[in-house]
């Protein structure tokens, strides 16, 4: 039998909804699993204990009054510590916002409220949600091995969730990190449409490449998370006109009609053996349920990722003009570094790393011409953890684009990807692989991914902790 924190979102709230547990003993379980083990994992950054006992009060009354909101109702969750939550601490990261409490939700917050969601907390991060960590705050560990990374900058998202010390959680990606802690956590993580999450009340790192979306322990429950979240904003006006699909009742709608692409070379060239393996595996399953698999090409896109250097810390010096450069010694030494090359790009050097992501948006498009979803690794390998010199003191040098390759393009043209838990390698170390839709049609990689996720049966894996 599945202990209760491994139960996915689906499970419980059929348990939730019928009355059979209750949020409050599932929240309590949830504090005493985060109080036993977060100090060996540092995933989070701040646990709202007395307030998500409240709330999951609230929610049971409610249950059991009648008024039951949806599959999110009594669900205890946890946030990336960059999404404003009225009342608590919102750090983002950095010394720089220690202290600052904003007095607003930020919509996605919000909608969980709105949905009655149990918040358990606000979740670690790299600083700024960029690479290296603030030297004032901790790094979180791999619940799987701690000396494997737990990926970043979403590192505490994929450490709690994996852990079972939530049962879903929210990253934000802008380069890889919704999808890098996903998968060297073993979990699923959705990163949708750009637009398609209201950013409002998010801390920016680079707000034409951020997105914000669900990491979970099944394809089905980021469905649910997403399509809470999900939907047009007022207050973010780049959000997308009208509402959003409902994806959850989507999920399990099958493969029958779609077309999957697959770029044997792009996907496995120069990469870890066991990784390529498992995007090719990948590739058969979906077939076997009923997909039209296609083989398609895409050129060696690195010219175009290494253009992601110079796009991402030029808008993360916007983000930051409130305090850099005045407070610039507050920063940690590797986010720092990552400002100073943002303010040394100029026009003319923001303008060609633009150009370069245009025309890499125009090769991923062609091919997409004749698919729906393309199968590709997420990562090109597993990654061991950094020495805390490499986390917390060695300012940027080189920042290879290599790593990136999967993950950079769908930031630059916003496509929905869908990271998905592919097993263990042979040191027991998660694999992965990733569905890529077009813009707009999170069904489709959330369809590819269901029925992958279910014929390969990797969801019961949870690390040994």
């Amino acid at each position: 039998m599945t202990a209760v924190h491994y139960l996915t979102i689906g499970e419980l709230s059929q348990e939730i909804k019928q009355k059979k547990i209750s949020p409050v003993e599932v929240t309590r379980a949830l504090l005493e699993r985060i109080d036993s083990l977060d100090g060996q994992l540092d995933a989070f950054a701040t646990v709202m204990a007395d307030s998500a006992l409240q709330e999951a009060q609230t929610a049971e009354q409610q249950i059991m009054d009648g008024d039951y909101r949806g599959p999110l109702h009594g669900i205890p969750l946890a946030v990336k510590d960059l999404c404003y939550t009225r009342g608590v601490r919102t750090m983002g990261g950095t010394a720089v916002l220690r202290d600052f409490v904003p007095d607003f939700d930020a919509t996605v917050v919000r909608r969980f409220r709105d949905a009655g969601a149990v918040l358990l907390g606000k979740l670690n991060m790299t600083e700024g949600a960029m690479r290296g960590y603030n030297p004032q705050f901790q790094a979180p560990y791999n619940p799987w091995d701690r000396d494997m990374s737990p990926g970043g900058s979403s590192s505490g998202s994929g450490a709690a969730t994996a852990a079972g010390m939530c049962f879903g959680s929210l990253g934000s990606d802008t380069g890889g990190s919704i999808r890098f802690p996903s998968a060297l956590n073993g979990i699923v993580g959705l990163k949708p449409t750009w637009g398609r999450v209201s950013r409002h009340g998010i801390i920016d790192l680079a707000q034409s490449l951020d997105h914000v979306g669900p990491m979970t322990r099944s394809v089905k429950d980021a469905a649910i998370m997403l399509s809470v979240i999900a939907g047009q904003d007022p207050a973010d006006p780049t959000t997308t006109p009208g509402a959003a699909p409902d994806l959850a009742a989507l999920v399990d709608s099958g493969v029958d009609n779609l077309r999957v692409g697959f770029a044997e070379t792009y996907a496995t060239s120069g990469i870890d053996p066991e990784t390529a393996e498992a995007a090719k595996q990948a590739v058969g399953i979906v077939e076997d349920a009923g997909a039209t698999v296609i083989e398609v090409e895409i050129p060696d896109l690195i010219e175009f990722v290494a253009a992601w250097r110079d796009i991402c810390p030029a808008e993360a010096v916007t983000a930051h003009a409130d305090f850099y450069p005045e407070r610039s010694d507050e920063y940690g030494p590797w986010f720092r570094s990552w400002l100073e090359h943002g303010a040394s790009i100029t026009a003319a050097d923001y303008a060609r790393a633009h150009h370069l992501r245009l025309v890499c948006n125009g090769l991923v498009a062609d091919a997409f011409r004749d698919i729906d979803v393309l199968v590709c690794p997420t990562i090109i390998s597993p990654d061991m953890r950094s020495s805390d010199d490499e986390l917390f003191r060695t300012p940027l040098d080189e920042f290879g684009s290599g790593r990136q390759r999967f993950t950079v393009p769908f930031n630059y043209n916003g496509a929905p990807t869908v990271t998905v838990p592919a097993g263990l390698n042979a040191k027991g170390f998660p694999l992965s692989v990733q569905f890529v839709a077009k813009p707009g049609r999170e069904d489709h990689a959330v369809r590819a991914a269901r029925a992958y996720e279910a014929s390969a049966g990797h969801i019961s894996l949870h690390p040994a902790i």
